[in-house]
């Protein structure tokens, strides 16, 4: 391609949420492509669990999910020191995958249903009608940016908001069978975690947070000896790969005719490791909008998808900088296993948030703020 092109919607960034996105457009009967610098399959530091509900997305979508080699994980384990607490998912389970091999059957999903892509074609800027390339402008009558958390488009739209120092992520993955058909959560001082998550029926992938500075992967493992013990002997599978800082605001998600979607949109923490499933409920929304001409609808939709996601991460990142509300808090799931599951189906969007139960979230509050048993 060279020269002068048209294109009605135009994506810019090719991963799981601007392919989701080119898709959901290609299913409302709109001509689509999608630039991205790299070439498949692409890779990324990411905790690679894809959340019950975001499995639903995929499928009303009809990305082939079976075909990418994941393994089902039932619910979420938090261990903190000696303290323990698990739920399951009220329904459906979570599927974990290796991100390249996702990739792989997203692309061949976005070719199947017609969605134009180009590969190793870097956008190096807006103009009036669409952006420039290497190859020449693109005209687009809609430009959305699925580039990431450091979104260059969202930086040359003006839609970026105020800077916050976040935290970092790094990821490794270790050839050994899973021990646990639940992603598990380590809990550790100075603010960090570790997730482990089964991600085939021969590797785990383990991927730890925390607050800056910048650190080795085996330098953070250090800060989790139980969790060092279980991958003690198991070799490392894949390079490290690392991200952040995670926390990203905009001013607005969306214009007249530029839309943010998936991490250019904005971004909390992955605490939660709900950020997938978001960005896939986004692609669909905005697909709509577009559809419908108003990205009006995308902005009013973006502020209803994220709400409680951000609420639980921003509620779980307080508790988890304060050991003794930590310690508390995971104390009272294991001994409440029903609360639990009931913020399960929070998380996952099977129960509002409004029906999670007067009595038990006043008995978790009071033994978070007292230590005492309600």
């Amino acid at each position: 391609m060279a020269g002068r092109e048209e294109i009605e919607a135009l994506v810019v960034g090719g991963g799981p949420v601007g392919l989701v996105t080119a898709i959901a457009l290609r299913q409302q009967g709109i001509d689509v492509l999608v630039l991205d610098s790299r070439t498949p399959p692409i890779d990324k530091a990411c905790g690679e669990g894809i959340m019950p509900d975001g499995v639903a997305c995929l499928g009303e979508l009809g990305v082939d999910l079976a075909a990418c080699g994941g393994r089902p994980f039932v619910g979420i384990r938090y261990l903190d020191d000696d303290l323990a607490a698990e739920a399951r998912f009220p329904a459906a389970p979570g599927i974990a995958v290796r991100r390249p091999r996702f990739h792989r059957a997203l692309v061949a999903r976005a070719e199947e249903c017609g969605v134009r892509l180009a590969w190793g074609r870097p956008v190096r800027g807006l103009t009036a009608r669409g952006v420039s390339t290497d190859g020449g402008e693109i005209g687009c009558r809609w430009l959305l940016a699925a580039d990431g958390l450091r979104s260059r488009v969202r930086s040359w739209a003006g839609l970026e908001g105020k800077r916050s120092q976040g935290r970092f992520g790094i990821r490794r993955h270790y050839r050994c069978q899973p021990w646990t058909d639940h992603v598990e959560v380590y809990w550790a001082e100075g603010g960090a975690e570790a997730y482990v998550t089964p991600v085939s029926e021969e590797e785990v992938g383990v991927a730890l947070l925390w607050p800056g500075p910048k650190g080795s992967f085996d330098e953070l493992l250090l800060r989790f000896p139980a969790l060092q013990a279980r991958l003690a002997g198991a070799r490392a599978s894949s390079v490290d790969l690392g991200a952040g800082p995670l926390e990203r605001r905009v001013r607005v998600v969306a214009t007249d005719r530029v839309a943010l979607v998936g991490d250019a949109a904005g971004y909390v923490d992955a605490i939660t490791g709900e950020g997938l499933t978001v960005g896939f409920k986004q692609a669909q929304a905005l697909a709509e909008a577009v559809h419908a001409g108003d990205l009006g609808l995308y902005r009013r939709a973006h502020r209803r998808i994220q709400r409680v996601p951000w609420a639980l991460t921003r509620a779980l990142l307080a508790i988890e900088r304060r050991p003794k509300l930590r310690h508390r808090f995971v104390s009272h799931l294991g001994s409440h296993p029903e609360l639990f599951e009931r913020l399960l189906e929070v998380h996952v969007g099977s129960r509002p948030i409004g029906r999670l139960g007067l009595t038990p979230t006043l008995r978790l509050g009071w033994e978070l703020l007292t230590g005492a048993p309600a």
